[in-house]
């Protein structure tokens, strides 16, 4: 569902945001150059900006992170879980290369780029909060690691086509997009780690 408003009068935005607040979704909205106002629950670039959640709540308080920070945010959360940091950071670089505001075409945000049904499983509250996104990626990371008997690559696998998918096919699908991420985040993976394994931690390649 798209909601669109050309050229909103300030009472009129109003009336339609108590309105929207009534019907418990999370709303984005931008205003392109010729003043017209876009409202939408499923946001399709980075262009829109958090209006309000489905509870009604103020934007939380944006940081914003340089590429280091977010480095050593992602290194911190991976040891945390006991998971390689070079795989986790190998996905962030393949999903989002690293953008804190990148939305995919089919409405993943962040980093780990994230699908809002992912996040909330994972328990994440606001899947554009940087911190927030990486550790609901990684919990859910881990899940398909112990789901796939630590399987890296089936856990990548899982992690772009589904876990369903890698399921019934009982090895990678024969998709070329997830295919491709897999070798793309193994191979992104063997740099990082400068091909040295990392003592303690179980997510390494066979």
């Amino acid at each position: 569902m798209k909601i669109r408003a050309l050229l909103i009068p300030p009472l009129s935005l109003a009336l339609s945001v108590a309105f929207l607040a009534t019907a418990r979704a999370d709303f984005y909205r931008y205003v392109d150059g010729n003043g017209v106002v876009h409202i939408t629950n499923t946001p399709t670039s980075g262009r829109y900006e958090w209006m309000m959640s489905e509870r009604g709540d103020t934007p939380p308080a944006r940081v914003s992170y340089r590429r280091g920070e977010i480095e050593r945010m992602i290194h911190e959360k991976a040891i945390l879980h006991g998971v390689d940091p070079a795989l986790v950071k190998a996905i962030v670089k393949a999903e989002s290369d690293f953008d804190p505001a990148a939305v995919s075409p089919a409405g993943a945000r962040g980093l780990m780029q994230l699908m809002p049904r992912t996040a909330r499983l994972m328990g994440v509250r606001d899947i554009d909060d940087p911190e927030q996104n990486v550790e609901g990626g990684i919990r859910y990371l881990t899940r398909l690691l112990r789901k796939f008997d630590w399987s890296v690559p089936l856990a990548v696998a899982a992690y772009n086509a589904g876990e369903t998918a890698v399921a019934r096919h009982g090895s990678i699908p024969p998709f070329e997009e997830t295919r491709d991420f897999v070798k793309r985040v193994l191979s992104y993976q063997g740099l990082y780690r400068g091909h040295a394994g990392r003592p303690g931690l179980r997510a390494s390649t066979p």
